[in-house]
């Protein structure tokens, strides 16, 4: 029996000795992945909000897919017009489509950041499931809005950066243009959707910003009057000729009726009696985003330019 006493002393310390080890890997664990989830507080609409430090699921249900892509930040679930853009769809290949009433879906996605438009519904609901932020669309520029974007995900510098740049660049490339097309030459964008046609004013994407509020160019004076406030404004085939300006960025969808093309008042036009008409794919010109922005810029540079 007092041989076993040894025995048994020794394996208690190698026990003790184990338990020591593990324990200073768990807690050498756990500091690891403190860090992972460290947050910061973003200052929202609605309040401060404590968010990830450095989001890794995020969902965003309305039209900033664009800016988080060019923040490299990953999302995991977006709103239907988002995946629908033909040049999202790398980014978003792994991500799934959702709307605010996905409560299960978006559970199931698991995200630590849910992004959206004032007004969202469910909006307590998501609180629940993440920390959820919105914005109301318009309320920034949208040079502020990806810098906002970029104070949420913790990259306010990256998205300054691309901001100062996209401002360099865009008004660059518009007093090229108005030295090309003259001071008082004028620009349009039209988009037919869903049987109906709209014009739009300068912030309503689509090119709006880029040309209106970044290059300082010319909207004819009925758009001015009928669509700069409101953002928009929907017209008949007949009255299209008076919002007409020289020349027209002419959003279309694949299933949009292209009839009003062939109509005499269409090609009674300046524009179209002058190849002046640039045409766009409406789901990849859509919105206002950095990514968005960057695109359209590059667009009209070329339609205008040549280059």
């Amino acid at each position: 029996m007092k041989k076993l006493f040894p025995l048994l002393f020794i394996l208690v310390l190698v026990l003790a000795a184990c338990g020591s080890n593990n324990s200073s890997g768990s807690e050498e664990k756990a500091s690891s992945s403190g860090n992972e989830n460290e947050t910061h507080t973003y200052e929202s609409e609605d309040g401060s909000v404590e968010v990830p430090a450095n989001p890794q699921r995020v969902i965003v249900l309305s039209s900033y897919v664009g800016d988080l892509i060019d923040l490299d930040v990953q999302i995991v679930g977006a709103d239907a017009w988002s995946m629908q853009n033909p040049r999202f769809k790398d980014a978003l290949k792994d991500a799934e489509e959702v709307t605010e009433d996905d409560l299960e879906k978006i559970i199931e996605l698991k995200p630590d950041l849910i992004i959206g438009l004032t007004g969202l519904k469910n909006l307590e609901k998501l609180k629940e499931i993440a920390p959820t932020v919105t914005f109301t669309y318009g309320k920034l520029n949208y040079l502020d809005q990806h810098v906002e974007i970029g104070k949420l995900v913790n990259k306010e510098d990256e998205a300054q950066a691309w901001a100062d740049d996209f401002t360099k660049r865009a008004t660059e490339t518009g007093e090229q243009i108005k030295d090309k097309i003259g001071a008082d030459a004028t620009v349009s964008v039209v988009e037919n959707f869903d049987k109906q046609l709209y014009v739009y004013g300068d912030n309503w994407g689509r090119g709006t910003e880029v040309l209106y509020q970044a290059m300082g160019l010319n909207m004819p004076e009925k758009v001015k009057e009928d669509a700069l406030e409101a953002g928009y404004f929907a017209l008949s085939t007949e009255v299209l000729p008076e919002y007409m300006g020289d020349y027209v960025i002419f959003s279309k969808f694949d299933d949009a009726d292209t009839s009003v093309e062939d109509s005499e008042s269409f090609q009674n036009t300046t524009a179209a009696k002058n190849n002046q008409v640039y045409e766009v794919d409406g789901n990849a010109f859509y919105f206002n985003d950095s990514n968005t922005l960057d695109y359209q810029l590059e667009f009209i540079k070329e339609s205008f330019l040549g280059k």
